[in-house]
């Protein structure tokens, strides 16, 4: 059984099927002929023949050989095998230098489904430095988990400000901290933002969204810790 987790985060780190990134473009003919089969057998759902065709890239090709590794990775999560993959997400990372914060941010996801919190807080920050808004927004919400609300909300704000693209789980989670501190009126605007830049209908921000009006409005019995927390769900797709 493999698995696909799909979400809110989509757009951000899934790239089509065929689109070369600078990586791919800067290596040789060979790897990028490689490359191109891997991902083909990866878009079948032939995870472990992809890994097998990644593998046959090699030091020697490059920036190849770290989009390689990082690939193998996301196969192996696909495959649920979770410590190898972790395992591939650093070695992809090591190969640039600790300069590949995409990877960093797999190894963070993988690290936290094994348990590893520790460890998956450091990789998220490791690419939270290189401005991965994706990174802040799991800054944010292992924040959030410890009762750190003004530290969550710092992230969370990060997330949507370094983000290229919409994040309404990052505008719905910082308008829960910012309610929670009392300051409605501020989050009131994000659950607005939340609710308008989802694709699809977003019960927990438009759920927040009609109480906060309530809160605002002196209306309601139910306090701030009655608004809800939204998780997007992680995609973490091949290059």
């Amino acid at each position: 059984m493999t698995r696909m987790l799909s979400g809110l985060l989509t757009a951000l780190l899934l790239l089509t099927l065929g689109c070369a990134t600078a990586a791919a473009q800067g290596a040789n003919g060979r790897a990028r002929e490689i490359i191109a089969r891997g991902n083909e057998r990866y878009a079948r759902g032939e995870y472990k023949s992809a890994v097998e065709e990644y593998g046959r890239v090699t030091r020697a090709d490059g920036e190849a050989y770290a989009q390689a590794l990082y690939n193998i990775g996301v196969c192996r999560f696909e495959l649920w095998q979770t410590e190898e993959a972790a395992r591939a997400y650093g070695q992809a990372i090591d190969a640039r230098g600790g300069r590949y914060p995409k990877a960093s941010y797999a190894l963070g996801v993988a690290l936290e489904e094994l348990g590893r919190e520790a460890e998956s807080r450091g990789a998220y920050e490791q690419a939270a430095s290189k401005g991965y808004a994706p990174a802040h927004y799991k800054l944010g919400m292992l924040a959030a988990r410890a009762g750190d609300d003004e530290r969550a909300a710092g992230h969370f704000r990060e997330a949507v400000r370094r983000s290229k693209d919409k994040f309404p789980a990052s505008h719905n989670n910082l308008g829960v901290m910012l309610a929670r501190a009392g300051r409605l009126s501020e989050a009131e605007r994000e659950f607005e933002a939340a609710v308008r830049q989802s694709d699809v209908p977003f019960e927990e921000a438009a759920g927040n969204l009609r109480l906060c009006r309530r809160l605002l409005a002196g209306q309601s019995k139910e306090g701030a810790a009655a608004l809800k927390v939204a998780t997007a769900a992680d995609r973490v797709g091949r290059q």
